[in-house]
């Protein structure tokens, strides 16, 4: 058995890909118009009303069934109006923290023209031949979805005015709509939008690209403070998550792997488990070799939770690990500080000028080498999943970020048609790139398939650190230089990452060409080298950049140190003139943007003001998933290493914010977990086995340590990124920036514990 098939998994490779393509200046977001016949109007809802649908590109199946029952997909339609006035608006994609399921919806009620009050906001059901991909990652889903949940609104209002005009007998440019009602001022008349929706539903659906969508100026919602939709019933404490679930007859499931990824069971004490109180079902499952699937272990049935963890104490597996992972981060690190000292750098990656002459004639040379480890998703809520097996049919609630691959995943491991399973999304208690993935819903399925009964399966936060797709470790051996003037001359980054197949990077190892500052230094070597692995690695929120940024804004401060420049003045002029470093309006990186989010951070965090001793600010940009960030730590530092972040100040453009309150929740959120992160998590593997297993051993931030964020917002006319991911990769060199600053201490192997600093 390879312990590698994660990498051979082409969907999972086609979704990670979609996420690493954020990090790529080559890719655009093209802008998404919809037609008319994309747009479906379907009748039959109960009581009358009027229900706007938006059949997915590519997605011929909703127009096909709605032209032979269009009632039957009534729950189908992203925008419903009900005679009642009730505003009924469909969020397709998972809600996994980020806000979404009020976001997007928003959108759609701004070009309504709708009155938040009156919205109700429901999760879709998972039907891709429907929406098109429904997933929760890479902070695309305002991006993707901005000008369809547009047209979505527009379109609905065109037909409420068109209704109201025809009523009337008065021209459509006459009436105004607003706050759900159309008004027809010269008169006074007024309907509210449950009053018209019978009458718009009976029109034909105007052409979206006739319909005027709304500039900034005119949002009336977007942009406003929004309660959450569901905050009501998470603070009550309602059945919203999958690890709720339950259903009639249902059984409880652990499901027993090998500690090393590969191992396979060699026996096990399945009648002494059997024999146990509530124990229902003990036996063993082959997998099928897929890391993201199916591998095999042993699976424990019993009547209640607590049955079956404490059947598991009682477990004994003999492994055979003869295909077993063999990893070792202490022998990687080896390997990587022997590579660093090689003339030879790896294979080339990026190159311009001539960074060997450069490198030398330099005033100021300067050489660093930085490491970052393993880490864990450890999401709040352990991996679960309820299914229930039965005649041939699947049902699944599942907390997925990728709904429409876990009914795939089911259907290999099953091997039925995908057409029999049905997946009910639930709110997911953290992702962060873990659920992209979809291996315990293939255990939960196999399990109640085997055991005949429904099954709730349940992971322990050790089953969740140990079996994890880790965000992956690796280092970067940099060598820069500084000219006569205090200018960036020359740049190389020996890149150190890993590999499962030996011919590309783990997910999350990879690292652009275009990679910042590379475009802008005209004296330029990037090279990789890259180590075997068999530990499944995945994305982690910001795959790539999460660590990159730590490296590279790091050195570009030890740059400006030798060159006795200020850091803020030192990192603007690299940016230089502004200019788009690819298509202009793509993903790329736009040095005016970075250079104004630059200013703003530093303006508002008070820099260049005269700090005490033992304490110091740091700054720090990065550019991902379309964000240009900005931040600037403020930290004291001990002289017994005591390490004190008093606050963090955020300046960001990804064009106009939908929700305030969202949008500001993400970045403080980002700077939490990334400090976290910094400040002492870390991954031992030794012998393929995680030596980390609880929080015990891996210290999560507590409330005392959160700094003050402060958030700012450059609301450019550029279309809105996403806001789930870009706030966090500047988080760690700004603090240890700022640390260097307070204390002279240059950081340069993560987590900070590692160099003796603790809060």
């Amino acid at each position: 058995m390879s312990t590698s098939n994660y990498a051979a998994d082409p969907y999972l490779h086609e979704v990670l890909a979609e996420l690493e393509a954020l990090e790529d200046a080559r890719y655009r977001v093209a802008a998404q118009t919809v037609d008319r016949r994309t747009f479906l109007k379907l009748t039959g809802v109960a009581g009358g009303g009027l229900m706007l649908a938006i059949a997915a590109p590519g997605g011929r199946g909703l127009a096909r069934a709605a032209a032979e029952d269009a009632a039957s997909f009534a729950p189908n339609a992203y925008l419903k109006i009900a005679t009642d006035g009730v505003i009924t608006i469909y969020s397709k994609n998972p809600e996994v923290g980020q806000g979404v399921k009020t976001s997007m919806p928003m959108i759609v009620a701004e070009e309504l023209d709708a009155a938040w009050d009156d919205v109700r906001v429901e999760q879709s059901e998972i039907n891709e031949a429907v929406y098109g991909r429904q997933f929760a990652g890479g902070s695309l889903a305002i991006p993707w979805h901005w000008d369809t949940l547009r047209q979505a609104g527009a379109v609905a209002k065109a037909m409420l005015v068109a209704a109201a005009a025809e009523r009337w007998g008065v021209p459509a440019s006459e009436l105004a709509a607003a706050d759900s009602r159309v008004t027809h001022a010269a008169s006074g008349r007024s309907l509210g939008y449950g009053e018209l929706a019978t009458a718009a539903a009976q029109l034909p659906v105007p052409d979206p690209k006739d319909i005027p969508l709304k500039s900034r100026d005119q949002y009336k919602l977007l942009g406003k403070r929004i309660t959450g939709v569901d905050n009501h019933a998470l603070v009550t404490g309602q059945p919203l998550f999958g690890i709720d679930q339950a259903v009639d007859g249902m059984h409880y499931a652990t499901f027993v792997k090998c500690p090393a990824v590969g191992g396979r069971v060699a026996g096990a004490n399945l009648d002494e488990i059997k024999a146990l109180p509530g124990v229902t079902h003990a036996f063993v499952l082959e997998g099928n070799g897929k890391v993201t699937e199916l591998m095999p272990g042993v699976a424990i049935v019993a009547d209640s939770t607590w049955a079956a963890l404490n059947a598991r104490r009682a477990l004994k597996v003999d492994w055979d690990e003869s295909d077993a992972s063999k990893d070792s981060w202490s022998a990687s690190v080896a390997a990587a500080k022997r590579l660093s000292q090689q003339q030879v750098t790896g294979q080339p990656v990026a190159a311009s000028g001539n960074a060997d002459a450069a490198l030398a004639a330099g005033t100021k040379r300067v050489k660093s080498f930085y490491t970052y480890p393993f880490i864990s998703h450890a999401p709040m809520e352990p991996q679960n999943c309820t299914a229930w097996y039965r005649d041939g049919q699947l049902t699944l609630w599942a907390p997925s970020q990728t709904p429409g691959r876990a009914i795939d995943n089911a259907a290999s491991v099953l091997g039925i048609d995908k057409a029999n399973i049905t997946l009910h999304q639930t709110r997911v208690g953290g992702g962060f790139g873990r659920r992209l993935m979809n291996d315990y819903a293939c255990e939960a399925a196999a399990i109640s398939r085997e055991a005949g009964v429904p099954v709730k399966l349940q992971w322990t936060r050790e089953q969740d650190m140990g079996h994890d797709f880790y965000r992956v470790g690796g280092f970067h051996a940099l060598e820069g230089s500084v000219d006569a003037d205090g200018k960036l001359s020359a740049w190389r980054d020996h890149f150190i990452t890993f590999t499962a197949d030996g011919e590309k990077p783990v997910s999350g190892g990879t690292i652009r060409p275009a990679e910042f500052p590379g475009p802008l230094v005209e004296n330029y070597e990037l090279t990789m080298s890259m180590l075997p692995l068999a530990t499944p690695c995945g994305p982690w929120r910001a795959p790539g950049s999460n660590a990159i940024a730590f490296a590279v804004q790091s050195f570009i401060h030890e740059l400006a140190v030798a060159a006795d420049r200020d850091h803020l003045e030192f990192l603007l002029e690299i940016m230089g003139e502004p200019r788009w470093l690819g298509e202009q309006g793509g993903r790329d990186l736009n040095t005016a943007r970075a250079a104004a989010v630059i200013k703003l951070a530093a303006e508002k965090a008070g820099w260049g003001q005269p700090m005490p001793a033992g304490r110091g600010l740091g700054l720090s940009f990065h550019f991902s998933h379309m964000g240009h960030f900005a931040e600037v730590a403020d930290v004291s530092v001990s002289p017994d290493k005591k390490l004190t972040v008093h606050s963090v100040t955020i300046a960001a453009d990804v064009g106009p914010i939908v929700n305030m309150s969202g949008a500001e929740n993400q970045c403080e959120g980002g700077v939490i977990d990334g400090l976290s992160t910094m400040i002492g998590l870390e991954l031992s593997i030794e012998e393929g086995r995680i030596q980390e297993s609880n929080f015990d051993r891996y210290p999560i931030l507590r409330m005392g340590s959160v700094p003050d964020v402060n958030v700012h917002f450059i609301q450019s006319e550029y279309p809105p990124t996403g806001l789930g991911e870009p706030a966090l990769p500047p988080l760690a060199p700004a603090v240890c920036n700022a640390i260097y600053a307070a204390s002279g201490h240059r950081v340069k192997t993560l987590p900070l514990s590692r160099e003796g600093f603790f809060v």
